[in-house]
């Protein structure tokens, strides 16, 4: 059975941190062929979503320099995660050089996604059985929604 983490916190508390380091560690411990394959991360905004992306990125990028990391941030994030899963610097430096080669090679598989995507996503997936038109698109103007639905009634 899958395992699923939620995290809810305020402002400023560290959100992205906390995703991010739990990305990188579920991606690091995954033995599967495409590492990501199997993970997401839903966030509420379009720029959380990209900030969390480019974090998840740059960190993988900076571990390949092992304990000699130049960025405190990602020097605080590499000592949590070595700690966490108890690995040594080596076993480190080699598994998120290969989560960072397949998040490259696979970017499609680099699910960071905000919750409106996401449900979209899968309501795309399942038009037939919604009985919803392949080509349906989200419309966000009431106003324009009001109007649509007034001029059908009184047609």
């Amino acid at each position: 059975m899958a395992n699923f983490n939620i995290y809810k916190a305020s402002a400023g508390s560290g959100k992205t941190y906390t995703l991010v380091k739990e990305y990188i560690k579920q991606g690091l411990i995954s033995n599967g062929r495409i590492l990501h394959k199997s993970l997401l991360a839903i966030t509420f905004t379009n720029k959380a979503a990209s900030e969390m992306k480019t974090r998840i990125v740059d960190a993988l990028f900076h571990f390949k320099s092992g304990p000699n990391i130049q960025n405190e941030s990602f020097k605080t994030l590499y000592s949590d995660l070595k700690i966490e899963l108890k690995y040594t610097d080596s076993q480190l430096v080699e598994k998120s050089t290969k989560f960072l080669s397949d998040i490259i090679h696979h970017y499609g598989y680099f699910s960071v996604s905000t919750i409106d995507k996401f449900i979209h996503k899968i309501i795309r997936g399942f038009t037939y059985e919604l009985d919803l038109p392949s080509n349906f698109e989200v419309e966000m103007d009431s106003d324009k929604m009001i109007n649509d639905g007034v001029s059908s009634l009184l047609d």
